[in-house]
């Protein structure tokens, strides 16, 4: 199964996606993480140390002159089925797999921010970049997770017509609500319309009813765990509260499982 993360900057979108992948790595499933957010922070999130990331795939100016310039042509549809495992990046479990299953395994892409994909935009390392995202999204039968910038237009119409799933990540105010609504709107007007809305550090109280959320939701409350330590470590698992997660996210998986 695909799914895609999206919200507003700040609203914990890059948390969800690295506690899904843990709870699908501690049930035996092997998952592909995609870290297609300018931020760039989902493998610190998920316990990968700062000097272990790969260098973004859009920075790599070898690998693109090699692919898209191959034979002296500009190549806009590369072959890329090779470079997940190559580019890829081990991640660590967070905690213990569950009882009697062996662990899945994690693996991160770093990928950067694709510009103005749909659009046209002939850009050599985003013609890259847009070629493996669709190949990790359309062309691998594992679990593919991809953290992404609020909005979906940036992962081209081809691919998100074969991404299985949306979650739209919120906090409890207006303004990420009406990007939520936003991009719950763009998702469906490409027909992605499997979606999810979780409310993170929710306190209480019903979202309003806008135009393009979700009529599904998931609340998540504040989590002390992360409180207390997200000012001196970066990664968000193995939190104190990780059973309460577990619940959350296999509620989450199991609303969008077709």
């Amino acid at each position: 199964m695909k799914i895609a993360f999206a919200g507003k900057g700040g609203v914990g979108k890059t948390s969800l996606a690295a506690w899904t992948a843990d709870w699908l790595a501690r049930n035996g499933k092997n998952v592909w993480l995609v870290d297609a957010d300018t931020a760039l922070s989902l493998g610190q999130a998920s316990g990968v140390a700062l000097d272990q990331l790969p260098q973004p795939l859009i920075q790599r100016e070898d690998l693109v002159r090699e692919r898209i310039h191959a034979g002296g042509f500009l190549n806009l549809n590369p072959d890329v089925g090779d470079l997940p495992e190559e580019l890829a990046v081990d991640v660590p479990l967070g905690g213990e797999p569950v009882a009697g299953m062996a662990p899945g395994r994690k693996r991160l892409l770093v990928m950067g921010a694709v510009t103005n994909a749909g659009g046209g935009c002939a850009c050599d390392a985003n013609a890259l970049l847009k070629a493996l995202l669709a190949h990790i999204v359309m062309d691998r039968d594992e679990w593919v997770l991809v953290d992404i910038e609020a909005g979906v237009e940036h992962l081209g119409r081809g691919t998100v017509t074969h991404v299985d799933g949306l979650v739209i990540v919120s906090e409890p105010s207006m303004r990420s609500l009406q990007t939520g609504a936003e991009v719950g709107r763009m998702a469906s007007d490409l027909g992605l319309t499997n979606q999810a809305l979780v409310l993170n550090r929710h306190a209480g109280g019903q979202p309003p009813d806008l135009d393009g959320l979700p009529e599904w939701s998931l609340s998540i409350p504040p989590l002390n765990g992360l409180v207390g330590r997200q000012m001196t470590d970066a990664s968000v698992l193995s939190l104190p509260e990780v059973d309460r997660l577990d619940g959350y996210i296999e509620e989450l998986l199991s609303r969008l499982s077709p």
